[in-house]
């Protein structure tokens, strides 16, 4: 369990943030509070921070708790610190600008964790290159009436099948249904280009299993088959921050994992009361991941043969 704060001024990383509420229940369920929300970001921060660093983000705040009226915030209040940092960002096909956060340091993460913020959610590309991601996603959602076994196996495929256009594949828990598999890119081509990328992997992968994968988004097509959502691609779009709490009853926490632990790590398995445990003992597995970014047009040029090659 994460250590307890109190209400009142916390030191963190040479600022200090004000905390309050601390004993309101969040997780009623789990037995948690504001408090252990609270005392588990500030935890993390090590390891989560290089996953937050430069990227806009879109954040989950249920001010009474998971089981109370929950809502999305993208801009920053204009109550914020001047310490929490901001940048301002274009709505394509939309008009106008939004001021999101951008959570750079641990105080901003524990302030953010006390205006009840559950889930952080972070675009798949950093300040400095905003219409060039440097991530792809794969979001597996399995079917209720399929089992792990499925998960797991479409797990496996994904990541094969970035393996062979020679991307580096990593995956996560996603601390609801399904896992997360995510392949770091040298930033280079636009959003757009990716998000088309990662659709025809996802089809490709779907393709090989039709009996039990689909990229068709209506469940009435789907069929009962896992869905390979690639929706999370697109420009402001979102993805769970590794290490970011969810809104579900036992405060489950969206984890990094080896591909060695898929085999016996379920999508629920860390939480906010078991979770320091783990980093007590095993280092984060997404450490390296910028180390393993490649270049997009190679990978393009593999899938396209791979797909040719299907065509044919």
């Amino acid at each position: 369990m994460p250590r307890r704060v109190r209400d009142g001024p916390l030191p963190v990383g040479g600022r200090t943030v004000q905390l309050s509420s601390v004993g309101k229940p969040f997780f009623p369920d789990a037995g948690l509070t504001k408090g252990d929300l609270i005392a588990h970001y500030r935890d993390v921060a090590e390891v989560m921070l290089p996953h937050l660093r430069g990227r806009p983000l879109n954040l989950q705040r249920f001010p009474n708790g998971v089981k109370g009226h929950g809502f999305w915030q993208q801009g920053a209040s204009d109550h914020f610190p001047d310490w929490v940092r901001t940048v301002t960002v274009d709505r394509r096909g939309r008009g106008g600008t939004v001021d999101h956060v951008v959570c750079d340091d641990a105080a901003s993460l524990v302030y953010l964790a006390n205006l009840a913020t559950v889930t952080f959610h972070a675009w798949t590309s950093r300040v400095d290159h905003l219409a060039r991601p440097d991530m792809v996603i794969v979001d597996l959602d399995p079917d209720p009436d399929q089992g792990l076994e499925v998960l797991r196996a479409a797990a496996r495929a994904v990541k094969a099948a970035c393996q062979e256009v020679g991307l580096v594949p990593f995956v996560q828990t996603s601390g609801s249904r399904g896992y997360h598999v995510v392949v770091p890119l040298e930033p280079g081509p636009d959003v757009e280009l990716v998000k088309v990328f990662a659709g025809e992997l996802a089809a490709l992968v779907a393709a090989r299993d039709p009996e039990r994968l689909s990229v068709e988004w209506r469940k009435a097509k789907r069929r009962g088959r896992l869905l390979l959502d690639t929706a999370r691609n697109g420009y402001a779009q979102t993805v769970v921050v590794p290490y970011s709490v969810r809104p579900r009853p036992q405060a489950p926490v969206a984890t990094p994992i080896d591909w060695a632990e898929l085999g016996r790590v379920e999508p629920g398995s860390y939480t906010i009361a078991n979770l320091r445990r783990r980093l007590a003992r095993k280092p984060d597995p997404w450490a390296a991941m910028a180390d393993n970014a490649v270049p997009f047009d190679p990978a393009r040029a593999r899938l396209d043969e791979l797909l040719a090659e299907r065509g044919s």
